[in-house]
């Protein structure tokens, strides 16, 4: 089977890779089944008006579901909603979803550049001269979010192997609630340094190269799995979640998904 022609650069800022595992087949409507509730974390830019109105009709016509979009500040709000049984998947970070593995059913893991996997960054100011972890010391740091992977648990893991902590290495160090935040604090001169996803700031390289441009990367990470769609264990094999999950691993093959990834 042909591999999935992957989303856009604008696609991909406002998307961020719900581009598929697997390629499927084009979907044919059905008749309205139960509501899909699908979370998204503050990774989606949910100021996109056109985009989610896009991505929630696509859905709809492929799955033969109403589909309510729902958007939170924090990873946390969004795991606790889905855990909770008031969301029936959502797109989520590989922290939460390995750390309620029991829990948890995988749903779809996006593609990035052509693989399931991405980096965490570890950026600074332009004129910053540090060049490994250890030179970040004494910064003023910004993190993503406290269940981040690469925006927080990444970074606290690098510094644990060094004996140390985020409160005893940095000066300060505060949460943006969100990745494209980090990058703005840094380039601003509000923070020193900061621990971002490596696909986000990829991104923002092509569709905010001014911003990007006073910033540079001191360390990249290992490989990552990328972040998943997930829904609660007791509904992986729910008919809706089933739905979904075609849908989603179908959408570069269908136009109206196209559509939705090329915006």
């Amino acid at each position: 089977m042909p591999a999935p022609r992957l989303f856009g650069r604008r696609a991909a800022m406002r998307l961020l890779s719900l581009a598929p595992l697997i390629a499927a087949g084009p979907h044919v409507g059905r008749s309205q089944e139960k509501e899909i509730r699908f979370g998204l974390t503050p990774v989606f830019l949910t100021s996109d008006l056109e985009l989610l109105a896009s991505l929630k009709s696509y859905l709809e016509r492929a799955t033969g579901s109403v589909v309510k979009l729902v958007s939170r500040r924090i990873y946390q709000e969004i795991t606790s909603l889905l855990l909770s049984g008031q969301l029936d998947a959502a797109w989520i970070c590989g922290f939460p979803f390995v750390a309620n593995a029991d829990r948890l059913d995988l749903v779809a893991v996006p593609v990035w550049r052509g693989g399931l996997l991405y980096q965490s960054y570890l950026i600074a100011g332009r004129s910053h001269a540090g060049t490994r972890i250890e030179d970040l010391t004494g910064d003023i740091h910004a993190f993503s979010d406290p269940d981040s992977n690469s925006g927080w648990l990444v970074t606290a893991a690098a510094l644990a192997r060094l004996g140390t902590t985020p409160g005893r290495f940095f000066r300060q160090t505060f949460f943006t609630y969100g990745h494209r935040n980090v990058i703005r604090a840094v380039s601003s001169g509000l923070a020193a340094s900061g621990s971002v996803d490596g696909y986000v700031y990829e991104v923002m390289s092509e569709v905010e190269a001014a911003l990007v441009a006073e910033t540079r990367v001191v360390v990249k990470s290992a490989w990552l799995g990328f972040p998943p769609v997930a829904c609660a264990s007791s509904q992986g094999s729910a008919p809706h979640i089933v739905r979904l999950r075609e849908a989603l691993t179908g959408m570069s093959q269908d136009h109206e998904g196209q559509k939705a990834l090329s915006i």
